[in-house]
């Protein structure tokens, strides 16, 4: 009779641990979906920024070249154009964020950096750790008490 009764709680004890791998394994998968979610989100944010940025500054840098061009023209002062050159690097990298191939050629040197340069990304002191952690809350803890 024992057996018996050892028999189907080891049957039962053996479904429940395969139940909590596929469900721990179900909420890994839903975490790293929505963390991919966001990302993209906070990625597609940041070029609708720069897409909203460029039509501003665009229309700004058109303003100013024609004023500082026909102020160089009328009063005869070609230095009123040089303002017109770090203006246009600005004006470049904004379209080439919003609009260009920025973001790709940004994600292949982050590829190119976690392969090759993976010393340069170690956090100081190393991984924060449980340990770490408890040490740094009893620390700061007004009401730890120790036991």
């Amino acid at each position: 009779m024992g057996l018996i009764f050892s028999k189907s709680m080891n049957e039962n004890l053996k479904s429940q641990q395969e139940f909590m791998l596929m469900n721990s394994r179900l909420q890994l998968e839903r975490q790293l979906i929505m963390q991919n979610e966001m990302r993209e989100r906070q990625m597609a944010m940041q070029i609708a920024w720069s897409r909203e940025f460029l039509k501003y500054f665009g229309t700004f840098f058109g303003i100013t070249a024609v004023s500082l061009t026909a102020g160089a023209i009328k009063g005869k002062k070609p230095v009123l154009i040089f303002p017109m050159v770090p203006l246009g690097f600005v004006l470049a990298y904004q379209y080439d964020m919003g609009y260009g191939t920025l973001i790709h050629r940004m994600k292949g040197e982050a590829e190119n950096i976690l392969e090759t340069e993976k010393s340069k990304l170690q956090l100081p002191k190393g991984m924060i750790t449980f340990e770490s952690l408890e040490k740094a809350r009893k620390e700061q803890s007004k009401f730890f008490i120790d036991k």
